[in-house]
């Protein structure tokens, strides 16, 4: 078969950096191996990882299912799918949910599994920026490493922002719910208090990822647990509960073109409804940033990224189905006057129990539900960013760069780890000037993320096409095709997520998402330019130090 699990690679070791010079001057890229010393086997993972030029300063205490966990709850369907169901409803409604998260699905199954294929090979804490250095080769890969590399953590640290910050603004609706609600004179706290909300998120989340790697992991486990249990008791106990629900016609083929946006066309409506599934189905990189610490990397490391995409596909589309049998009015969802003050799953859960109860607390209880399972997806996605900014920093990249890839005696990269949460609290202030802002720098969480995600597989289908040399699992003569319906998936929508969101377009309804993309790729290519270039190589190996 073309997709398969092979561990019949054996090479000599090589112990330098990703590209070694043959006899006759020739280029040739470090390959996968299957090491052993005498003592017996090594942990391939880490082999591997010594293979490529790097010692062993992480602890690799990790099993297959902790890696899975730490990209499951990134992904978190829990949080996505709640955060941004307004979206869905606003744009498309039922039809949108429904089958667009089942496309926007399918098309990122193919990016995951592009880069599970590349993963294998490449099994190291810096992942993306990592692999685009090893299959742009030596004339492009300082540059193909420091593009990627930005785009990577800095979308990273978007998407901590927007996690987190969704967490704040959820945690609001909880309050103002159990006060009285919108109508019934309850507390609705200002932007000083949901950011204050938001910085203490963020300390927790740093004081749990300054423990060590084992307690991560089992902080991992839980996580995954959590969001699994919680989506299938949400899409079951929501609808049961309910004393009206949609009928099947209904959620299988209604279509909601009442946006109040100024939109019509049905297609540019759909295109703007696939953000929420497109958003919520991201971070499965934590899989291959979490590599240097999980054992068997090179095998367990991709199972990590395609088991967490495709389990996050079935259990959404459970907790998508579930959540929409019990909308049965859009505009009264979608209207700032609701009790929930327009934010939609909240009024669905609190209106469920409130009309069959008389009251809304077993709504309440469920949105705490989400809220753990947004509070483990943040404190999971903190873990990524600085696992990221651990490896970045240990090739040079970063300012300070001596300062964020030490690591404590419990081997966790603890100045990383505040890095991250400072950074991403600093980005949330931008939601105290101007929405419009802060919208746009969240943007970047998904197109930007995604460009990072795209730019290793476009290098490894046409530079690397003929080089590359697959790990463990690999996608046979698959791999080409599969690359280049994953790049060009990203690329359509970088342009679709691009588009105007509302009519008349003016200052405030302008979408910023290329503003702020295109503003990331000048700052990132100027300073290549001025800066980067004459000091930065691409990784850097650190065997013999």
């Amino acid at each position: 078969m073309g997709l398969s699990f092979s561990l019949s690679l054996s090479r000599s070791p090589q112990r330098n950096m990703g590209w070694a010079r043959g006899h006759g001057g020739e280029e040739n890229m470090v390959l996968p191996s299957q090491v052993q010393n005498g003592n017996g086997s090594v942990d391939t993972g880490q082999a591997r990882l010594r293979e490529l030029g790097y010692k062993q300063e992480l602890k690799r205490d990790l099993s297959v299912l902790s890696n899975f966990a730490f990209s499951f709850s990134i992904i978190s369907v829990l949080t996505g799918i709640t955060t941004l169901y307004n979206t869905g409803l606003t744009y498309g409604g039922p039809v949108v949910l429904v089958y667009g998260w089942l496309i926007a699905g399918a098309f990122t199954m193919f990016v995951g599994l592009s880069m599970a294929e590349i993963c294998s090979s490449y099994p190291t804490s810096g992942g993306l920026y990592y692999w685009s250095a090893m299959l742009a080769g030596p004339d492009w890969a300082p540059f193909a490493s420091w593009l990627t590399g930005w785009f990577n953590i800095v979308g990273q640290w978007a998407v901590t922002t927007s996690i987190d910050f969704s967490l704040a603004k959820l945690i609001q609706v909880i309050i103002l719910l159990s006060t009285g609600g919108k109508n019934g004179g309850g507390y609705t706290a200002s932007k000083y208090v949901v950011i204050a909300i938001h910085g203490g998120i963020l300390l927790l989340h740093a004081f749990i990822n300054s423990l060590p790697i084992s307690w991560l992991s089992l902080f991992g486990q839980l996580a995954a647990a959590w969001n699994l249990v919680g989506v299938f008791v949400l899409m079951i106990l929501i609808p049961t509960v309910a004393t009206e629900t949609a009928s099947p016609k209904f959620v299988f083929t209604y279509f909601n073109t009442a946006n109040g946006e100024g939109i019509s066309s049905k297609v540019y409506i759909f295109v703007l409804g696939l953000l929420m599934s497109q958003y919520t189905l991201s971070g499965y990189d934590a899989s291959a940033h979490m590599t240097e610490e999980t054992k068997s990397a090179d095998i367990n490391g991709p199972k990590g990224i395609i088991s967490a995409i495709g389990i996050s596909i079935l259990v959404g589309w459970g907790y998508l189905l579930g959540i929409t049998f019990a909308v049965t009015d859009i505009p009264s969802l979608l209207n700032t006057d609701n009790d929930a003050g327009g934010y939609a799953i909240a009024e669905v859960f609190y209106l469920a129990f409130k009309r069959r109860y008389g009251s809304g607390a077993g709504g309440i209880i469920c949105l705490g539900v989400v809220a753990v399972a947004i509070f483990f997806c943040g404190m999971s996605s903190i873990t990524s960013n600085s696992r990221m900014a651990y490896a970045f920093s240990r090739d040079g990249a970063m300012p300070l760069s001596s300062l964020w890839h030490k690591v404590n005696k419990q081997d966790v990269p603890i100045n990383a780890v505040w890095l991250s949460a400072f950074i991403a609290f600093c980005m949330a202030l931008t939601s105290l000037g101007s929405s419009v802002a802060f919208q746009a720098m969240v943007s970047i969480a998904t197109i930007g993320l995604y460009i990072a995600y795209a730019l290793p597989i476009f290098f490894r289908i046409t530079l690397a096409r003929k080089s590359f040399t697959p790990g463990p699992f690999n996608l046979g003569r698959y791999g080409v095709l599969i690359g280049w319906i994953a790049v060009l998936w990203v690329a359509t929508i970088s342009v679709l997520f691009s588009l105007p969101v509302t009519y008349p377009i003016t200052d405030q309804t302008l979408n910023y998402t290329p503003v702020a993309v295109g503003g990331l790729l000048l700052l990132t290519v100027s300073s290549w330019i001025i800066s980067g270039r004459h000091w930065f190589k691409g990784p850097i190996t650190n065997i013999n130090n």
